[in-house]
């Protein structure tokens, strides 16, 4: 692979896999640097329940993405996108490798693809009057009011899919342009990178399972009761979006007092593997992602070679 002209290299992959020791490590193997694609690393203050890499971690390579948003704020794929190419770019200009590593799956696609996926802009009050408009309505007839202008995105809906019914007809309604139509146009752009992506897990589920109940162990021996009470001790409401997060949700619950702390940490551990479950779903769809199984590749170091491998065989572009 020529490193004058570069493809994004893509670490991915469900929670707790060890994807964050990787990155780093092919950062010292290439000059490279971290794109972090974590939905949830973005957010300062927000270190242990989201698995921040520490400055041990990182092993001295840089990482981009990682404690630019305060808390209190809420941020789109498209947001987090427009920062992260401006990182990239940035990397590129200096002649170093941009290496996207992280688990949300629409961050890395909206940076590959430049797609929008969010189509309509951020008018709160067009949503919140639809959003009641549903409420009187009901599902079945506010989606028939969607499929009035949008036959095909309608018939994909349940009429219980309150929030996809709604922003299907605010896009129409500030656009002038269906989802569906929207989606088309996108999809048939080219893509902004060129990329290679790997994905590591492990094929036994269970072994990944055992993996992620273990880490949640870990966050809760490394502080996360402390950090969720330092947040919401700041001034952070309970029911913000970043407060919904897997981890932050079930421990403000106990420090509440509506659940006890035993159960609050099963009930993180139950959530986290179902987002591995629903993050797996979602890398499936990708034909083109090099999938490294932890039981072929069970440390870092044969994981980094089996990546170098791969891209030492990877035309320019």
């Amino acid at each position: 692979m020529s490193m004058n002209n570069r493809p994004l290299i893509v670490i991915t992959g469900p929670t707790a896999t060890g994807k964050t020791a990787l990155g780093a490590a092919l950062g010292r193997a290439l000059g490279g640097e971290v794109i972090s694609a974590d939905s949830m690393q973005i957010y300062r203050g927000m270190d242990i329940g989201t698995a921040k890499p520490t400055p041990a971690e990182t092993e001295g390579v840089p990482h981009h993405m990682i404690d630019v948003a305060d808390p209190a704020e809420t941020w789109s794929a498209a947001r987090w996108a427009e920062m992260a190419d401006a990182a990239v770019r940035d990397i590129l200009a200096r002649g170093r490798q941009p290496i996207v590593v992280g688990g949300t799956g629409l961050y890395i696609d909206s940076l590959l693809t430049g797609r929008e996926y969010g189509a309509a802009p951020g008018d709160s009050g067009v949503r919140e009057a639809l959003a009641a408009e549903y409420d009187v309505l009901g599902g079945e007839a506010f989606r028939e009011k969607l499929r009035a202008v949008d036959p095909e995105r309608a018939e994909k809906l349940a009429p219980a899919d309150k929030k996809r019914l709604v922003r299907a007809m605010e896009v129409f309604t500030l656009t002038g342009e269906t989802i569906t139509a929207h989606d088309e146009r996108t999809c048939a752009l080219p893509p902004r990178y060129a990329s290679v992506r790997f994905a590591l897990t492990w094929n036994d589920r269970e072994q990944l399972y055992a993996r992620i109940r273990r880490r949640v162990d870990d966050m809760a021996a490394a502080g996360l009761f402390r950090e969720v009470e330092a947040l919401l001790a700041a001034g952070l409401r309970s029911d913000s979006t970043t407060m919904q997060a897997i981890g932050y949700k079930e421990v403000a619950a106990a420090l509440r007092g509506e659940c006890t702390p035993e159960e609050a940490l099963e009930a993180v551990k139950r959530e986290s593997c179902r987002y591995a479950k629903r993050q797996l779903t979602w890398l499936r769809r990708d034909a083109g992602l090099r999938w490294l199984p932890r039981e072929e590749y069970p440390d870092t170091a044969s994981a980094l070679d089996a990546v170098l491998r791969v891209l030492a065989e990877t035309p320019a572009v």
